[in-house]
């Protein structure tokens, strides 16, 4: 019985696939694409027709194969982006979570630019928000007047929309200042709460201790009177707060009567001088998580020891508790792990800003060239874990040149540029393609006897040695008066180096970053280095930001065209 002709088409498709993918078709790659359903008394013929397909497949050249490949190419890469969008997704629930009942929201304080944690965060909270059809709102925790900054708000906002990261509503904690003074008018009339003038370092010490201090027994009568007080200016930073009663002998610290009302004098960037007295995150957190109609609460493992305050604090008020679940922190080596370690290389002008190449801040990593959607698989492929995860740029990198590798433009450049020399070689124009598969078009220069290769490339050469310039010329080289001369040879040679002629490169640096941190934590002074070399002048018609690969050094981004700076992004 004949093979029938879709089943031909069939092993042919997938032969060219295997043969595109590997090199080389094999047959029991695609024997395994197409057997399934065929009787077991046609499988003989069946392999011998893979067998003589594969054959003719493998005798193509690059050129017909990338030809015959090219009807097939887009379904393929929709089966591999559903493969990469299937995978990177969270393979998990969240506990008690009610499909087209759920709302989420993510919670930055804006004290600082966002980071790669950040959007571990985020990316979480968006895709949760799709799986149970519900709702994702941001929400500014702004209630420290002294750290937080409009540039802070703005910067997450324009990284977040970067991202593609979309919100149906925002809200800021200072916006509901009022409410949370009635709220802690609530807690004092009911005893949940108390006025208290113990010292910082007092205060410590019998939280540590678990010791009551004299003013949790006060009357509520005196503690509200005070509460107003410190409304009205009365008290300055530090001399009286509002705390919570909790569990002063209880072995989670979280619950020995923490602070939930604080004097800060400092002016807020939104609410200006408006206010004097601020919410702490105990407070308003809950507070606003459960006005705002949030049912499901993504917080940071290490906040785990307060999830019994913040129920706490919502059972003494009689307000709705949303559901909380924890993850994970996600760290990168070399990386400062706090906002705060970032703001102090800034200070201290080892770093040039938020944006440096070194860090993994997201406004940096965007500079960089890392792509967005490169983040988000690289994030999600943590999931939900209660184990923090300290990981090395490589996996983001990974998946970013995946990304950028099928539409990247190939160009030349020549660091630390030794110039060569070739006898009887005559002008001549040479077209060269800017991607060897993608059809981005070609760059043409017209080229005479003078080049230039890499310090580096020539450091291996000895005289006599017979080396390839890439797509054009093959030259055997000698020394002539301390400098290389060659001469035209069709000698085969496996030292096939990238080059720019006279007359046509431009002056180029490229950042080179590294992990800005050492192991122990301290700043590696040669966590930056600058390359310099020539670059061919087709990248005179790049745009600012474009992404190329220069051959043989890596992915690179235009940061500057006007400096023809470029930032390595990977190899």
């Amino acid at each position: 019985m004949a093979i029938p002709n879709d089943t031909i088409k069939l092993i042919r498709k997938y032969a060219v696939k295997n043969a595109i993918d590997y090199g080389k078709a094999k047959a029991a790659n695609v024997l395994g694409k197409v057997a399934s359903g065929t009787p077991k008394e046609q499988l003989g013929e069946l392999r011998a027709e893979i067998d003589r397909t594969v054959d003719e497949v493998n005798s193509l050249s690059k050129e017909e194969l990338l030809k015959e490949y090219k009807p097939y190419e887009g379904e393929f890469e929709e089966q591999h982006e559903r493969r990469v969008e299937s995978s990177s997704k969270p393979r998990m629930v969240l506990d008690g979570a009610v499909n087209g009942s759920f709302v989420t929201r993510f919670p930055p304080e804006p004290t600082g630019y966002m980071t790669i944690g950040h959007a571990k965060a985020a990316f979480l909270v968006s895709e949760f928000a799709k799986i149970y059809d519900g709702k994702l709102l941001l929400y500014f925790d702004d209630s420290n007047p002294e750290k937080e900054r409009q540039e802070y708000v703005d910067a997450f906002k324009k990284d977040l929309e970067w991202l593609g990261i979309k919100f149906g509503r925002e809200y800021y904690a200072s916006d509901s200042i009022e409410k949370m003074y009635d709220y802690t008018r609530k807690l004092i009339g009911s005893g949940n709460a108390y006025a208290c003038g113990c010292s910082a370092d007092e205060m410590k010490l019998k939280r540590f201790d678990g010791a009551e201090c004299g003013h949790r027994d006060a009357p509520a009568k005196e503690s509200s009177e005070k509460f107003e007080a410190m409304l009205s200016g009365k008290y300055g930073e530090g001399e009286m707060v509002i705390r919570f009663r909790g569990e002063m002998g209880s072995q989670n610290t979280a619950l020995r009567d923490p602070t939930i009302m604080r004097i800060k004098k400092d002016k807020h960037y939104r609410q200006g001088d408006k206010y004097t007295t601020w919410p702490t995150y105990d407070l308003n957190t809950p507070i606003n998580d459960s006005l705002n109609g949030v049912t499901d609460v993504l917080r940071d493992k290490n906040y785990e020891l307060r999830n019994p305050l913040y129920n706490m604090v919502l059972d003494a008020l009689g307000l709705r508790k949303p559901r909380i679940h924890s993850d994970a922190r996600l760290s990168i080596k070399g990386q400062p792990k706090q906002k705060r370690e970032v703001r102090k290389l800034i200070a201290d002008h080892l770093v040039e800003g938020y944006d440096d190449p070194r860090l993994v801040t997201i406004t940096a990593l965007r500079r960089r060239g890392i792509q967005p959607e490169a983040i988000r698989r690289f994030v999600l492929s943590f999931g939900m874990s209660k184990m923090d995860s300290v990981v090395g740029m490589d996996l983001l990198l990974a998946e970013n040149k995946k990304i950028v590798d099928p539409t990247a433009k190939r160009l030349y450049y020549v660091p630390a540029p030794v110039d060569i020399s070739i006898r009887d070689f005559s002008a001549r124009k040479v077209e060269l393609k800017l991607h060897p598969t993608a059809d981005l078009g070609k760059r043409e220069y017209t080229v005479d006897n003078r080049f230039y290769i890499s310090g580096e490339d020539v450091a291996t050469l000895r005289e006599g040695d017979v080396i390839k310039l890439k797509e054009l010329v093959g030259i055997k080289l000698e020394m002539v008066d301390d400098s290389w001369v060659g001469e035209p040879s069709d000698a085969d040679t496996a030292k096939r180096f990238q080059w720019v002629c006279d007359g046509n490169y431009l002056n180029c640096s490229i950042l080179v970053p590294g992990d800005p941190l050492d192991e122990n934590g301290n700043f590696r002074k040669d966590s930056l280095r600058t390359n310099n070399g020539y670059i061919e002048s087709y990248a005179g018609e790049l745009k600012e930001r474009e992404i190329v690969q220069l051959e043989r050094f890596g992915f690179c981004i235009l940061d500057s065209k006007k400096e023809m700076r470029f930032i390595f992004i990977s190899k």
